[in-house]
């Protein structure tokens, strides 16, 4: 797989997991191109460097040890590239009309920023455009530039229409270069060589979002590669306990609580004091109990539904820390361990 293209409901951690994606990618000590698309610098603040400018620039070195797997191996690569639409659109018409200063010109009158505030799906044509020349690009010695590109895409609401609009241009412009670069850039984004990740969490409206963006890619023929289950929280009570909470079993853990030695001397006591001194501790305890076994059924049916959609699923661990760059080498260790990379 070369190019992969991640997107996800707002608020699921999509740039966090296409970063750990790049890195593990790279891992093997091949180069990974990560490239941010919606403006927001995402990429930067998760490497704790500036602001990535409209260029390739390296963020990360990357290999098995780092990401705590065995084995040797080389050192990989990460490169990020934010997309600047305004300078997309000046290096695509000099590559296809030759405008050079007049390029230069349009961009003085405000032409390109009208250009791609009015004209429905030019920014798009001109990011997913910028993303399958990297992945088609090769160096003078004839081989790939990169191993690999990582998309941080636009949220799954509308990554079919994203993906898709150079079908559309192609419709619309049916000759000369604008129709041959739609055509090129479609055979990219349909390969086998592509994939499009979708990252949840197992709550109800990021996975109905996912089976709703899941149903659209396929209808488009776009290439689904795998659902990434990101901030999944470890179990705290097994399954026997989990079952048993809804049973009336205060007096059990009042005793437990007692020898424990939770209710100071309470153990020597009499039952009624045992009872007594560790009552203001059984009503919180018990109703996190509940709330701790109500998510875990409903995570089993959010489970439930991803697997509906037989597609490979991958599973990340909830960072109670936050995500620095060392949980984010973490992540990247993750999924190499699972098989997504």
């Amino acid at each position: 797989m070369r190019l992969h293209v991640v997107s996800g409901k707002g608020g699921t951690g999509k740039t966090t997991v296409a970063a750990a994606l790049a890195l593990a990618l790279a891992a093997e000590g091949g180069r990974t191109l990560l490239i941010e698309v919606e403006g927001r610098q995402g990429v930067a603040e998760l490497f704790g460097i500036a602001a990535l400018p409209y260029e390739e620039r390296k963020v990360a070195s990357v290999s098995r040890a780092q990401l705590g797997l065995p084995g040797g191996g080389g050192s990989g690569e990460v490169f990020a590239l934010a997309i600047d639409t305004e300078q997309a659109l000046l290096e695509y018409l000099d590559m296809f009309y030759k405008l050079g200063r007049a390029g230069k010109a349009l961009q003085k009158v405000g032409f390109v920023d009208f250009a791609t505030t009015i004209a429905p799906g030019v920014r798009d044509v001109l990011l997913t455009g910028k993303a399958c020349e990297a992945a088609r690009r090769k160096g003078p010695d004839g081989r790939r530039a990169y191993d690999a590109i990582v998309m941080d895409a636009p949220p799954t609401g509308r990554i079919t229409r994203f993906l898709n609009v150079n079908s559309e241009v192609a419709g619309l412009a049916r000759f000369g270069p604008i129709h041959g670069q739609a055509q090129a850039v479609m055979r990219v984004l349909r390969s086998p060589e592509t994939a499009v990740h979708l990252v949840t969490l197992l709550e109800e409206m990021p996975v109905q979002e996912t089976v709703d963006g899941v149903s659209e890619l396929r209808e488009a023929q776009l290439p689904v590669g795998g659902v990434l289950v990101n901030m999944v929280r470890p179990p705290i009570l097994d399954a026997a306990a989990v079952t048993a909470v809804d049973g009336d079993h205060r007096e059990e853990v009042a005793l437990a609580l007692a020898e424990a030695g939770l209710g100071g001397r309470a153990r020597t006591k009499s039952g009624e004091a045992v009872r007594a001194a560790v009552e203001p501790l059984l009503d919180p305890l018990l109703a996190q109990a509940r709330e701790h076994a109500e998510r875990v059924e409903l995570e089993r049916e959010q489970r439930a539904d991803l697997q509906h959609l037989r597609l490979p699923t991958y599973e990340l661990p909830l960072l109670g820390e936050g995500v620095d760059l060392g949980g984010l080498y973490r992540l990247a260790g993750e999924l190499k361990r699972q098989g997504a990379a």
